[in-house]
Order: C-alpha cells, then structure tokens, then sequence
C-alpha cells in the first residue's frame, strides 16, 4: 500500500511542475496548478451530472422525463402523492368535461391524410411520427432500430437531411436484385454465421461476415438479412423503371427530408437530381423540404468523424470531411423559386411535398401564406401539402449555440399563428400542419393538436426511447462520442446498441403516448381527437392569471 502511496505522490509532483514550470497553454494551472486541475474536472463533469441532481428546467418537470423512460419500458406512468417537480407557470391547462367517457368509446382511428388530391397520397395511420434525424447523425444500428419500430408500430419516421439509407429499410424481405445490390452466402459461410451466432452473438458474426465480403469502408452500407442469410443495399446506378412503382409494404411510411445540400438526390457537382429523387421516392411517402429547424437555421452540418464511407456512399459526398450544408438551396433565391421547386417535387413524385420551417413573426409567415394563396386562386401547383412548425427551441446534434433558444418562435406560439392564418386566407383545409419541439408526453400531444397541429413529430421523446441519457455528447467534435452507441459512428460504442430490444422500447413508447392521448380524450369527453380545438384549453400566465379564452390572449400577446 506504501509503495502505491509513494508512486500516486510521485504522478502528482510531476504533474505539479510540469503545470507551473513546463506548459504554457493555461495561465490558471501555471499559478495554481493543483487546484487548477480540480475546476477543469469538475467543469467537465458539471453538465453530465446535472441531470442527476438539479431540478429539470428545460422540460418543465423531470417527471416528464421519468414519463418517457417508463412508457419505454412499458412500466406504469403513475406516481404517488404528487409530482416530484411541479410543472412551472406558464402553461396550457386541459379543460376536462363534466360528463367524461370511457376508453373504448373513443374513436380508434387517428390516421392523417397528407395531400389528398395528389395522385398518390400519403395516410399516416399515427398522428405521432419521428421527426428528421439522419443516418449518419444516428448510428446505423440506431437508424434500423427505429426503422423496425416504426414498421412494427404504424408511425412514420423521417429521414433527416442525410436521405435515404439501407438502414431505413431493415425490414424490407420483398426485395429482387434489379434494384438491389446482393451478396448471398455460400454454405461455408452460411454454417460460420449459424456457428458463432449460437456460441457468440449475431452481432459478432454478422461482423465477421461483412468483414470477409464486404469492402471496409461500405459495411454499414449493407443490412445483413438474418432469415435469408445475404446482404442487400439499394443499387443507386440501376435504372430508374426498376425500382419499385410503390413503396414496398414492408417498411415503415417514410418521410424523405430533402436540405440544401441534396443529400441522397444530388449529382456529382451537388446539384439537385431528379432521376436520383424519383429512385429514392419508391421507397417513401412523402417529402418534407428542410428551409430550416429551430436549433439552427443554417445548412444542416456533419462533421468529418461522422462522415463515414457508407454516409458517404448514401449522400453522394466525400468521406471523413465536413459535411455542411450551405444556407440556401442554389436552387431557391426567393419565394418564388421556393413554391415553384415543391410544384416540380410534386410533378416528379407525384406524391405530398412539405416545407420545415421556424416562424420568428406573424408578418413573415403571412408572406409564405399570400403567396401559396396567389397560386391556389391562380390553380398553380406549388402549393405545399404541409407544413412542419420547429419550435425556436427545437434540438439538434449540432447548432451553433448562439442561434439555440434565440431565433424563431416557441412551437405552441407558432402553431397557433399558423392554424390562424391559414383559416384567414382559406388554405387550412388543403394544408396538413406537423408541430415539432419539446413534445415527450400525451398532454404535449393533445396541448399542439389543441393548438390547430394535425400531427406531432417527435424528436427527443423517441430519442430518450431509444438509449439516450441526455450526456450531450452527440456532435461527434473531439472527444464528443455517444456513450450508448444511439448518436455516434465511433465502432466500438455502436457495438453495445442492441437493436432488436431497443426498437422494442421504442414501439412502446409510441404505444403508451397513444394510451395516454385516448385517456386525455375521455376524460375531455371527446370521442375524437379530430374534434380537438382551441376552446379545449386555458392559459396560466406567470403571474397565475386564468385566460380562459386562448384566442383572445395569445391574439393579444402574439402581435
């Protein structure tokens, strides 16, 4: 023990002079170098253990966060006695009935139908959907556990600004090689996977697979079929005609997010391609147009660690460079460009085509509202089917701090813009509204659809669902990895996420938010969650003053 004494003394001592004397990079650790190093620990450790002991102040309540991570488990959501953090003012209050209903006289259909009078549109058959995270963002094992949970569950999921990958279709089985790249197994190989899978895991035999056929950098880029026991990815050079007329049946309704640097869909100078659109469109439902999100609203930005081969192969970009979109589509310089480019999403998918946008003021929005107006008097196509409201507060992996919480609207405050507007100039009923930002629980969801959202897209909710423990360490700069493997591309750190049980805690996720939703409607006495409205709510100010009338005080505090 002495000798351990001596030598922990020894490391101190040197590391003492080798502050006061030898570096010259921090002037703190030079006058103090012992005590210096103590604040450079403790700051690092302030944020990953905050969490753990402060209140919640960003969610409103850690029970909200508690909520998440039960529905995930499929534990119980009650608590006793009373919250453990009182949700601060203000707030929206759910006004209940005086003759409530029971659960099963609720109406079980909550399907959403994007761009009715488009040729083929798109019937969400959830009203909650994941909103844009892209593969590349996310691990690969992160992005197959929420492609099989959304195909299991029946909700959307949306690609994010990286496109479409194999990843997105983990559970595609009704595939052929005229539009698929396959590698089949021979027997040998066939008996080593059954092998170690039984004395090992799959994990590990899949590994050693793809390793002996598939090229190093482009492992991720194949999904491992463990029933056919072959690998499969889209083959982006085939022609277009054999690629499928529809969606394939076994994959999840996907949403195709398309952003300023025409990932999945761009040519090699990085110009928007319409062939390699349309490939990519066989596989989807919709297309939502990213003009912006609520933690940034610059180009969407990947950094070079993340930029792996098989991200790469997907968007149509260099590896292991930085990955940042620019600003604005090339394509778009005004408002103009902006509708005409969803009229030609439109002609060339024929499917529904939205825009993501963050209202910063009525005025603003008006200008987009007039526009679309001027088109649909004129019978010009261009009008958007939908239109995604981020939150200003709205996350992200990687936004500059200083546009965090700064620019843009908070979501309730804008959906409400939004739904007002568009009843004002006679477009609500041809324009889907997607409330996006801070929604965890079923009182989040029936507060936005309250609101005038038809559909809610959740980010961080499915996010906590899938592994996340809020460490922060998402961008992929420097030391910042994922400690649980959900938002990284560091391979030993993926090797810990298990897909199968992780996609198990996400279905269930989404399933206890619907739960929760259809105990809100009976106790509102609403048998429909499309009879939801403003008049189903009331408003606490900070100083705890009742507004009873929504429309008046946010008509008044939204100028």
């Amino acid at each position: 023990m002495l000798y351990i004494f001596y030598f922990i003394l020894f490391l101190v001592i040197n590391q003492i002079i080798y502050d006061r004397y030898i570096q010259r990079k921090r002037q703190l650790l030079i006058n103090y170098p012992l005590i210096g190093r103590f604040r450079y620990i403790l700051e690092a450790l302030r944020e990953p253990l905050r969490q753990y002991f402060a209140n919640e102040d960003f969610y409103e309540s850690k029970d909200k966060i508690d909520w998440v991570y039960n529905a995930s488990y499929n534990n119980s959501g009650y608590i006793s006695f009373s919250p453990n953090q009182q949700q601060p003012n203000p707030k929206f209050l759910i006004k209940h009935s005086n003759i409530v209903l029971n659960e099963d006289e609720i109406n079980q259909d909550i399907s959403v139908i994007f761009g009715a009078d488009k040729k083929y549109p798109f019937v969400s058959k959830s009203v909650i959907s994941r909103s844009g995270m892209s593969d590349g963002a996310l691990s690969p094992e992160a992005t197959k556990a929420y492609a099989k949970a959304a195909y299991e569950a029946g909700f959307p999921i949306n690609t994010g600004e990286g496109g479409l990958t194999t990843n997105f279709l983990f559970t595609h089985r009704s595939f052929d090689k005229s539009y698929m790249d396959i590698i089949t197994l021979n027997k040998l190989d066939k008996y080593l996977y059954i092998v170690i899978s039984k004395l090992i895991n799959h994990h590990t035999a899949i590994k050693l697979i793809k390793s002996k056929h598939v090229k190093k950098g482009e492992i991720d880029s194949y999904v491992f079929d463990r029933e056919r026991l072959n690998m499969y990815r889209p083959a982006w050079d085939k022609p277009l005609e054999n690629f499928p007329k529809q969606p394939p049946k076994d994959m999840p309704d996907t949403i195709y997010q398309l952003s300023s640097g025409f990932y999945g869909c761009r040519d090699k100078e990085g110009n928007f391609s319409p062939n390699r659109y349309k490939k990519a469109m066989s596989f989807c439902k919709a297309t939502e147009i990213k003009l912006a999100q609520g933690a940034k609203q610059t180009g969407g930005k990947l950094v070079a660690s993340k930029v792996t081969p098989s991200v790469a192969y997907f968007r149509g970009i260099e590896p292991f460079k930085n990955a940042y979109a620019p600003n604005r589509f090339n394509n778009i310089q005004n408002l103009k460009d902006l509708f005409d480019f969803v009229a030609t999403l439109q002609e060339l998918s024929q499917k529904p085509v939205g825009i993501k946008i963050v209202i910063s003021s009525k005025d603003g929005f008006k200008e987009l509202v007039q526009e679309m107006k001027k088109r649909d008097e004129n019978c010009q196509q261009g009008v958007p089917d939908f239109l995604t409201i981020d939150g200003g507060d709205g996350g992200s992996a990687t936004a500059p701090l200083f546009l965090m919480d700064r620019v843009g609207l908070e979501a309730k405050d804008a959906i409400f813009i939004a739904d007002t507007i568009l009843k004002e100039f006679g477009l609500r009923q041809k324009v889907k509204l997607i409330a996006s930002s801070k929604i965890l629980t079923p009182d989040d969801v029936i507060v936005n659809l309250s609101l005038g959202a038809d559909m809610v897209a959740i980010g961080r909710g499915f996010m906590l669902s899938a592994g996340c423990i809020r460490a922060k360490m998402c961008s992929g700069e420097g030391s910042h990895n994922c400690p649980v493997g959900l938002a990284t591309a560091n391979v030993k750190l993926r090797r810990s996420y298990l897909i199968r049980q992780q996609s198990k805690k996400i279905k269930s996720y989404h399933e206890n938010l619907l739960k929760g939703i259809k105990t809100i409607l009976s106790i509102m006495g609403k048998n429909d969650i499309k009879k939801l409205s403003h008049e189903d709510l009331t408003f606490v100010d900070k100083n705890s003053f009742i507004h009873a009338d929504i429309n008046r005080y946010l008509d008044k505090k939204i100028r």
